[in-house]
């Protein structure tokens, strides 16, 4: 080996590992992602998320869903839906319903063993009236038409 060989060597730079990403996109990297982030503080601060005006679930007041059912007509999965009844008095109204004929008012339910007048009490709000016998013959009743008659 000759000596300019030998100094040659010694003085050329080591290659090491190449990097992933070249010094011209790294910049590129750069810029994009300070873009993304300018973006989304300019998207907060347009929806007021500066005065605090984003929504926060945990604030949100919770909605309830108001029903009515008529005892008269329900399935089993509506009067479990009713507070303090489960399957079992569910099932016992059915029968008794079933058994008995339609309950005439809200009272008749206390003839359902397990109901008393406090779980009436609690399940009245979430019931529909019964209407009075009166009340049905004269939905049931045909409506009459007055006629004019000519002299």
């Amino acid at each position: 080996m000759s000596q300019t060989q030998a100094t040659a060597r010694k003085t050329a730079p080591k290659k090491g590992p190449r990097p992933w990403i070249k010094s011209s996109d790294q910049v590129s990297l750069l810029v994009l992602t300070g873009s993304l982030l300018v973006m989304s503080c300019c998207y907060w601060w347009y929806h007021d998320g500066h005065r605090g005006g984003l929504v926060e679930i945990d604030r949100a007041e919770p909605r309830q869903a108001s029903y009515l059912v008529d005892i008269n007509s329900a399935d089993r999965p509506e009067i479990i839906q009713l507070p303090s009844l489960g399957e079992t008095l569910a099932q016992r109204i059915i029968e008794h319903r079933n058994q008995n004929g339609l309950f005439r008012n809200l009272e008749d339910l206390k003839r359902v063993d397990g109901i008393g007048p406090k779980t009436l009490e609690l399940i009245r709000p979430y019931l529909q009236p019964i209407p009075r016998e009166t009340d049905w013959a004269a939905a049931s009743a045909p409506q009459s038409r007055a006629v004019a008659v000519p002299q």
